[in-house]
């Protein structure tokens, strides 16, 4: 019995794959891929339309390749914030491990054409930021923190795959991943939940601000305010 399409097809994305990884995008011409992996080239365009096409479903297979390892490598923990570094620091390690489809998979990204597996990458760091949110540790809306962290994880993973090896810096994404997480999170409370005087203490200490300036409250709410928060503090 012969393969199967989707068998085959995947077949010679795992044939293009080594392709790409070995030598590029360049190294993946629609001729180099057929002989390669045994077949004709119109048996690949019927596969694929075009080299941009066999491109397109090898930045899929590129995801899907991302997903797996993230999935395998990052567990759950119970803090969020310290699983957005280790999400950070997996990330640029995959784009330097497999520079050819990184820059395949983000640095030809086009509105509107990205992969499911893309879009469920993009929901993995969703879902991470809004057990951050949930956790009382961000400061940002979800929306506006993940294109942040979005941007700024492939600005250093594209960053540091455009180095040579040799002059690579590491440090520079860790840098910039303290900067960026630690601009869009809170340090963890220093009370538990069920500890509401501590709390109130707090609220009542965070009513006046750094800079000495007046709050944003009448005299009168404000030491209305206070009294509620001394009240639950005893």
């Amino acid at each position: 019995m012969g393969e199967g399409k989707h068998a085959a097809r995947y077949r010679v994305l795992q044939v293009a794959a080594e392709l790409l990884e070995e030598g590029g995008s360049e190294a993946v011409s629609t001729r180099a891929v057929a002989t390669a992996a045994g077949i004709t080239a119109p048996t690949l365009y019927r596969m694929f339309g075009d080299k941009d096409g066999l491109l397109a479903e090898l930045a899929a297979y590129g995801f899907e390749m991302y997903l797996a390892e993230k999935h395998e490598a990052l567990s759950r923990s119970e803090d969020p914030v310290a699983d957005l570094y280790r999400g950070w620091d997996l990330h640029v390690d995959f784009g330097l491990r497999h520079p050819a489809f990184y820059v395949l998979m983000y640095g030809t990204a086009r509105p509107g054409r990205t992969p499911p597996a893309a879009d469920e990458a993009h929901a993995l760091l969703v879902g991470l930021l809004d057990r951050t949110a949930a956790a009382g540790r961000l400061r940002v809306p979800v929306e506006e923190a993940t294109r942040v962290v979005h941007a700024a994880t492939t600005g250093a993973a594209l960053a540091l795959i455009g180095e040579e090896a040799p002059q690579r810096d590491l440090s520079t994404s860790t840098r910039l991943r303290n900067i960026v997480i630690g601009s869009i999170t809170t340090d963890p409370p220093v009370t538990t939940a069920a500890d509401l005087p501590s709390r109130a203490l707090a609220l009542d200490a965070a009513l006046t601000l750094e800079d000495g300036a007046t709050l944003p409250l009448r005299d009168t709410e404000a030491a209305l305010l206070r009294d509620w928060l001394h009240r639950l503090a005893e």
